[in-house]
This record gives C-alpha cells, sequence and structure tokens, in this order.
C-alpha cells in the first residue's frame, strides 16, 4: 500500500516528448512521476527500481505496442499488480475492448484533458488501496484460521498424549523430525517434485495426529509396565486402525476439500506408521506400497522410541539409537526403513540430537 505521506509513483511510458510534457504539468504537484518513452525503458525502469503505483501507457509506440508491453507487465509476478490505464488516439470499440481484456483498468482518448486523467488515476489509485486493503485482511484471517487450526490438530495429538503419560514431548520431536527429514529429501531430484512447499506444510501439520488411535486402547494395555502378552499387542496395534477410522470419518464431514486435505496425510501416517521398508510391520505392506508419509514418520517414531523412557524400558543414549537403527538389535533392523529416508537421518542424525534435547519431558 502506498505510504500516504509520499506520493503517489506513477510511470508514463510514451514515445511523444509533447505528451509527457502534459502529462508532467498536470500532474507533478500530486504524484511523483517517471518517464519512459520506449518498453525496453520502461522495463529496465521497473526491474531497477521500486515498482510505481500506477502506470500511464501509450498505445502506439515503435517497437512493442502497449499491448504488448502490457501483456509483459501482467505475464510477470512482479508487476501483474500494477494497474494500467492505457492512452491512444485510437478510439474504436475494439481498441479500447482489447486494452481492458488484456488487462488494462482504464482506457483515456487522445488528445488527453488534463482534468480528466487527474480524475481517472485518482480513482484507479482508490480503487487499489481498497484492493490491497482486502488482501491484507484476507491474508491475516487466512494466517488466523491457519493457527486455529494448527492448535486444534495439536490438541488432538495431546489427547491421544494424555492417554500415555510417559511420551510427554513425544508430538513436538517427532514433528520435528519428520519436517528435517522431509526438508532434507526436498532437495534431491528424487523428492523434489513430491515435496512442494504446500505438501511440506500438509505433512508437518498432520503429523502430531500419527498417536490418535491410541485413545482407543485401555489403559491397562497402553501403561503396562512390563512386556506385551501376544493378544495384548494385537490390541496396541489396533491404534493404527482407530486413528485411520476417525479421521475418516472427520473428512467425511468436511466439504472444503483445501480444508481437509491435511487429513489424507493424517490418515495416511495414522495408519502405517507401524509398516516397515521389508514387509514385517502391522499390517504388511512393503516398500513404496507404504506412503512417503508414514516412513518418514516411521524412522521419527522408532528414534524417538528408543530415545524416550518408556515404563518398560530406560532411554538409549542417542548413539546407541543410532546404532540400533544402523546396524539393528534383533528387534529393530535398518531394512525395517526405507533406505533414502534412513540414510538421511543418518546425515543428519546431530540434528535429531538436538531437538531430542531441545524437547525433552
Amino acid at each position: 500500500m502506498t505510504n500516504r505521506q509520499e506520493k503517489p509513483k506513477i510511470l508514463i511510458i510514451e514515445d511523444t516528448p509533447e505528451h509527457i510534457h502534459i502529462l508532467i504539468e498536470c500532474l507533478h504537484e500530486e504524484f511523483s512521476i517517471t518517464a519512459a518513452t520506449d518498453g525496453g525503458r520502461a522495463w529496465q525502469f521497473l526491474q531497477d527500481h521500486i515498482k510505481p503505483d500506477l502506470i500511464l501507457l501509450d498505445v502506439i509506440m515503435p517497437g512493442l505496442d502497449g499491448y504488448e508491453i502490457c501483456k509483459k507487465l501482467k505475464a510477470d509476478a512482479r508487476t501483474r499488480d500494477i494497474p494500467v490505464i492505457f492512452m491512444s488516439a485510437l478510439i474504436e470499440e475494439q481498441d479500447e475492448r482489447r486494452g481492458l481484456e488484456i488487462g488494462g483498468v482504464d482506457y483515456i482518448s487522445k488528445p488527453l484533458r488534463p482534468a480528466l486523467v487527474r480524475a481517472r488515476i485518482r480513482n484507479q489509485l482508490e480503487l487499489k488501496r481498497h484492493r490491497d486493503h482486502l488482501e491484507e485482511v484476507v491474508k491475516e484471517r487466512t494466517r488466523e484460521l491457519l493457527l486455529t487450526q494448527d492448535a486444534a490438530i495439536l490438541g488432538l495429538g495431546i489427547l491421544a498424549e494424555f492417554r500415555d503419560t510417559e511420551t510427554g514431548m513425544h508430538i513436538r520431536r517427532t514433528q520435528s523430525y519428520v519436517g528435517l527429514l522431509a526438508r532434507h529429501l526436498q532437495k534431491t531430484p528424487k523428492y523434489a517434485s513430491l515435496f512442494t512447499d504446500e505438501t511440506l506444510h500438509l505433512l508437518i501439520q498432520s503429523s502430531p495426529l500419527h498417536d490418535i488411535g491410541k485413545v482407543g486402547i485401555p489403559d491397562s494395555i497402553l501403561r503396562k509396565p512390563s512386556a506385551l502378552t501376544r493378544e495384548e499387542f494385537q490390541c496396541i496395534k489396533q491404534h493404527t486402525l482407530y486413528g485411520r477410522d476417525v479421521l475418516q470419518r472427520i473428512e467425511a464431514t468436511m466439504q472444503d476439500n483445501a480444508a481437509s486435505a491435511f487429513l489424507r496425510f493424517a490418515k495416511e501416517i495414522a495408519y502405517t506408521h507401524h509398516e516397515c521398508w521389508d514387509g514385517s510391520g502391522y499390517h504388511g505392506m512393503k516398500g513404496e506400497e507404504i506412503p512417503l508419509s508414514g516412513r518418514l514418520m516411521a524412522v521419527a517414531d522408532v528414534y524417538d522410541a528408543l530415545t524416550s523412557k518408556r515404563a518398560y524400558k530406560e532411554a538409549f543414549t542417542h548413539d546407541e539409537a543410532l546404532r540400533i537403527m544402523t546396524k539393528g538389535d534383533g528387534r529393530t533392523h535398518p531394512d525395517h526403513f526405507d533406505p533414502d529416508i534412513l540414510q538421511s537421518f543418518i546425515e543428519l542424525n546431530e540434528s535429531f540430537r538436538d531437538i531430542s534435547k531441545r524437547y525433552q519431558d
């Protein structure tokens, strides 16, 4: 938005010096004026200086005409929002229509009438101020909505934590581990197209819900201080099903695909975060049958389980956890993990250590 204490900036693109002089004379007291006599010089100015608040653009010029310059302006993200007012001696309806269809906000016929030009400029700048203000309001409301949504998701995840009091900061840690791994993979050619910024946000946003299904597991099993029986272990495995099903039911109530997009990842993670690359996990999924989101959480979840104290075990050190995940210990084996993600974990292991310390129970 234009600073109210500064004059609005107008860029005139006009090849006739007399017309430039007329415009400067009638506008300079109210506006800060810059002029260019062809599209090339105007384009260079736009690259090197602060963007103007409005452009007055002649139609008939040597080289690129005004229509072509306007198309170029509207095709560039840096200049597409600058209002363009055409000026031309072409007064046929099709000429004006063409200018408005390619992105012009107004069309002034020559010969120029100074009072009319000033009024048209003031109107368009006022419209731009309202439009910019509305965009800022929408951005702020969107930001507030996302913060509320993130808080609600985290709250649901903490609900599972309350059922299992020894997990402590487990949600914070695993969310950070998943984000760390995903951002690392995003920089590699193999995964760059899979991890767009939006996908990355949704993945990290949904990861706190991976254990939401634990709310359906009896306390006697969830908090048992000794090894589980076969039947009890079968029961604990059900939390992946409970989590997927409850998230699926929530998704069914949401009509807006954009608002519910994160639930796709949440369902994947809830159901598949105990799957193993070699097919030995809870539901027998194998290799790339396992969604990438679940493969990421598998590494994050196992590392956190190893380095955290539980009722049935003491916490392993970071170095011990690294050794177990890369060498195996009889229960955990490197074949359980996606090789690419395991390699990323190895490269990032010191960052894992730092996150573990930062979010200690």
